[in-house]
């Protein structure tokens, strides 16, 4: 840990990089989480409206909605 021959600012600065990557990291997983969660909330509105609207049985629904269900 001599300053004066350069070593010491080339690993502080790898020790940035590393830090900057692991926060990067975190940030993605968390959207990615979030981005399958609203998928998943869509895909469960879009299947109630359509129950609703009289186009799919009360079979069909519960057999999708456990599907989507399983799916997270």
């Amino acid at each position: 840990m001599h300053h004066g021959d350069g070593y010491f600012w080339g690993m502080y600065f790898l020790w940035w990089i590393a830090g900057l990557f692991v926060l990067i990291g975190i940030f993605w997983f968390l959207y990615q989480t979030s981005l399958r969660r609203s998928k998943k909330d869509d895909s469960l509105e879009i299947l109630k409206k359509r129950f609703a609207n009289g186009q799919i049985s009360k079979e069909e629904y519960e057999e999708s909605k456990k599907i989507l269900e399983e799916d997270l």
